[in-house]
Formats: C-alpha cells, structure tokens, sequence
C-alpha cells in the first residue's frame, strides 16, 4: 500500500490557488506540508489557510520541512532555480510547463535530474485524461495522417500584463506558455515535425509595453506527407481548444470533452464525451505522480521527453526571425 506523500507547493499565483491546493485537498495518496512564495504576505495568507508552515525561502523549507516532492508553479525563468535547489535536496518534482525556456536549459536540467536521481514530471495533463489516450488509439484507424490542424485560443483582457509579456522571462509568449499543450498532443501523436515555418505578432494591445507574442502561427511539415498547421493566441476569442487529425480513412478530433472519429465526408462514426470534473484532472496528475515516485506507474512528462518541446519552440522563434523554414531537430541538444 502507498504511504503518502508529503508536497510543498512553491510559487502561490493563480495557478497554484486554482489548480494545485485545492487538488491536494482532493488528490488521494499526497498531501500539503508546506507552501512557499518570495512574497511575504501572500506566503502567511496561503499557509493560514491551508494550516500549514510558510517560507520565502525554498531552501529552508526543504531542510526543515523535507517533502517527498515540490509542485512548481513558478514564472518560467524561476524553474530552473527551483530545480536546481530541489536536485540538491534530493525533492522531487512536478513542474508547470514549459519544462525550460530553451533547449539548452532543457538539456542541462535533464542531465540534472537524470545525474541526482529525482524524479520531474512536466504538467501537460492531457497526458494522463482519457479522452487525448483514446485519441491516441483511434489515429490507426483513419490511415496515414496527412494533414494536421491545431486551434488554442481566448481572450486575454493585458497580454502585456507581468513577466508573460516580456519574452526573456517567459521563453516566448503564447507558443511557449498556452501552446505547450498543442505542441505536446502533436509530438505524442505525430512525433517532431520535419519543418516549421513560424509567425508571431504582439500587436493585440496598441500602445502597450510588451513583446512576448501573443499570437502565433505555425505551419508544420513532415517528410511522409503531412502537412499542417497550428494557431495560438491569448488575444483573440472565444476560447477553443481543438487539435484534428485527418488521414485518408477520416479524421480524429479532439477538444475539451469530446472526442471524434469521422468519416472522408465529415459524418460522425463515433463519438467520446466526457463531463468535466473540476479539479479531477490535477488531482489525477498529483495522484500519479505519487505512483510515479513508488515506482508502479511510468513517468509520462519526464525530462527527455520534453527534450524535442524546447526544440520545437526554438526553431518556431528561429524561423519567425529569418523568414524561412527550420528544421527543429537542428535544436535538439
């Protein structure tokens, strides 16, 4: 039987209040020994709250209090800091995406967590729900792919507003932070593509400060013969997420809640819904990578297998900067 595991959470933003602690209050073989944020009083609110001790200072925190693992919800340039501490504690971790800004870092904190032996495992939930699986398990059935569409769009009301909007903080804008998740579901299903022709625009919000695009479009190609293409944007509503798959049998499609397989014509042959069970999906990933750390469930998100996201992101920004196609697998390190 599973003990269970002690988690800090670190980083006490939005998504650390929205996904993370109210997942370990749900999740079944983990819980909350600490909370840990460089903001003073957002640390005391949060750790009065939960009940729990609170640090400015992760390295404290991992000597006094000793957690099994660390969730980071942390701005993307902090992450590899966070690592890095962690790796020396001997404390696991579960990391929001992206995994690193650059393939470089990606590589560096790969040999890293490989070389002390923790455990990271990236959160790209779509992993472990059982719509994206099946979607998965349904490609073989429509042929070989030859053509690929990628939709992940809402209205932002600031995209200037914090280190999102500045590209040196955040790794890039829309693409590496929303558009991990795209990225991620078309390298699980299709694999790195061959060529990528990129453009962004931060041209959303006139006047305002910022130059992490909030808009972008990828044009993929593979040397089988598929072809597609991916739009990311933060700025541009109504929210949709959709990625479709179409191959000489028919097409797959999977977006928030369903799942279909259709035919050359379009008509549905069969079709997969599933409800929304909020926070279910952090809960699982929590509940997983416990099981992870006992060693009875693989690691879906691990270091190396984001090795070829940070690729993909470098040869979309290089692309964008010299107008031509790039070949990302000139990115992996």
């Amino acid at each position: 039987m599973s003990v269970t595991k002690r988690a800090a959470v670190v980083g006490l933003g939005s998504q650390a209040h929205k996904d993370h602690l109210p997942a370990l209050a749900d999740c079944r073989l983990a819980e909350l020994v600490a909370v840990c944020d460089v903001d003073a009083d957002r640390t005391e609110a949060t750790a009065k709250a939960h009940q729990v001790p609170g640090f400015t200072d992760l390295t404290r925190l991992l000597e006094e209090v000793r957690p099994d693992f660390v969730i980071a919800a942390v701005p993307h340039h902090v992450g590899r800091e966070v690592i890095e501490v962690c790796a020396r504690a001997g404390a696991h971790v579960m990391k929001e995406k992206p995994f690193a800004t650059d393939p470089h870092e990606a590589a560096e904190l790969a040999s890293l967590c490989a070389k002390t032996g923790i455990e990271l495992m990236v959160t790209v939930q779509r992993r472990l729900h059982p719509l994206y699986a099946a979607a998965a398990g349904l490609l073989a059935q429509i042929g070989t792919p030859y053509l690929v569409e990628g939709r992940y769009t809402f209205h932002c009301p600031d995209p200037a507003a914090g280190w999102r909007g500045r590209a040196d903080l955040a790794g890039g804008g829309c693409l590496a932070d929303m558009g991990y998740h795209l990225i991620d579901l078309l390298i699980w299903y299709l694999g790195l593509p061959d060529r990528i022709l990129a453009d962004t625009s931060a041209a959303a919000a006139p006047g305002a400060d910022y130059d992490a695009e909030d808009t972008a479009l990828v044009h993929l190609a593979y040397d089988s013969g598929l072809y597609g293409s991916l739009l990311v944007s933060r700025s541009a509503g109504p929210r949709t997420e959709r990625l479709a798959v179409t191959g000489p049998h028919g097409t797959v499609t999977v977006e928030r809640g369903t799942l279909l397989r259709l035919d050359p014509a379009g008509q549905v042959i069969e079709s997969l819904v599933r409800e929304p069970a909020w926070p279910c999906a952090p809960a699982t990933q929590i509940d997983h990578f416990c099981r992870v750390l006992d060693g009875t469930s693989p690691n879906p998100s691990g270091p190396a297998a984001h090795l070829p996201h940070a690729a993909f992101l470098a040869a979309a920004y290089a692309s964008q900067a010299a107008n031509r196609p790039v070949d990302p697998k000139e990115f992996l390190v």
